[in-house]
């Protein structure tokens, strides 16, 4: 696919997706929300991809919905139910995100606003440079929070600084973001995208793929259950199989041998097939 708000590149690994609208600071379309899932889904199923960073051009990560036509590019009867029911754009982002195998690092700059922050909810990581802003603006609009932001915010930072962010849309800086528990860690501006990058290395470098998956994929759809016994189940299968498995064989002889290990497994191949969401 030819994408036309945003660029795809795969380097040793790890792909990059950048949203290149910098004229427009980056701010959300259809269009915008189409690419990406498209490319991330792309990364997802391609075997060579350890690692997505998601970032953007400019001066800023993302300032929101595209507002320049005056309003938010939504036909009336968008909204109507069904099988296969409309999708607001910030969602066919976060969602995708979601429903991967690979783990995604969102290296964030400038402004990341509304759904330029609500994107970024469901990835494993979120980095920031020391200048940026943030803002789930909301209920300053007029409108209504997306990206399922208000499942994933309170599970990030807790309710009561969900309720102050959603309910008063007000613009807060890195460090409280960070004091929050929203953010992994803050940066100097030039340095966010090369501690991305080291963060992705690391992951691709000392971590199994079909692990990493799994895990990622527990901690989003079993944390938040009503009792921790479906997580011990599944526990209880993973562990069981251990002798079987040969990344697990992998991972011990290597740390036992002092050295990087190889892990053989690829999520395509060899992802537990009684898994509940495969």
């Amino acid at each position: 696919m030819e994408y036309t708000e945003i660029t795809y590149e795969v380097r040793e690994r790890v792909a990059t997706i950048t949203l290149d609208r910098p004229r427009a600071r980056n701010a959300y379309t259809a269009v915008m929300a189409d690419d990406l899932a498209d490319a991330l889904r792309r990364a997802d199923r391609d075997e060579d991809v350890r690692v997505v960073i998601l970032t953007g051009a400019g001066s800023d990560f993302c300032v929101g919905a595209d507002l320049s036509s005056g309003g938010f590019g939504v036909s009336e009867g968008s909204g109507a139910t069904g099988p296969e029911h409309w999708q607001e754009p910030a969602g066919r982002c976060s969602r995708t995100i979601h429903e991967m195998n690979t783990p995604v690092i969102a290296a964030m700059h400038g402004a990341a606003v509304g759904g330029g922050l609500t994107i970024t909810l469901s990835c494993d990581f979120r980095l920031a440079a020391s200048d940026s802003r943030f803002g789930l603006v909301f209920s300053r609009r007029g409108i209504f929070p997306e990206g399922a932001s208000v499942w994933y915010l309170p599970r990030l930072v807790g309710m009561t600084t969900a309720q102050d962010w959603l309910l008063t849309g007000r613009i807060f800086g890195a460090e409280e973001a960070l004091a929050a528990g929203l953010l992994s860690s803050v940066h100097e501006p030039e340095e966010v995208l090369p501690a991305a990058r080291s963060l992705a290395e690391e992951l691709r470098d000392n971590t199994a793929a079909v692990s990493v998956a799994v895990i990622r994929q527990m901690l989003g759809r079993l944390s938040g259950m009503d009792s921790p016994y479906p997580a011990h189940e599944l526990d209880s299968r993973l562990i069981g199989d251990l002798p079987r498995n040969r990344d697990a064989a992998e991972g011990v002889a290597s740390f036992l041998e002092k050295r990087p290990p190889e892990f053989p497994d690829t999520v395509a191949e060899d992802l537990p097939a009684y898994l509940p969401w495969v």
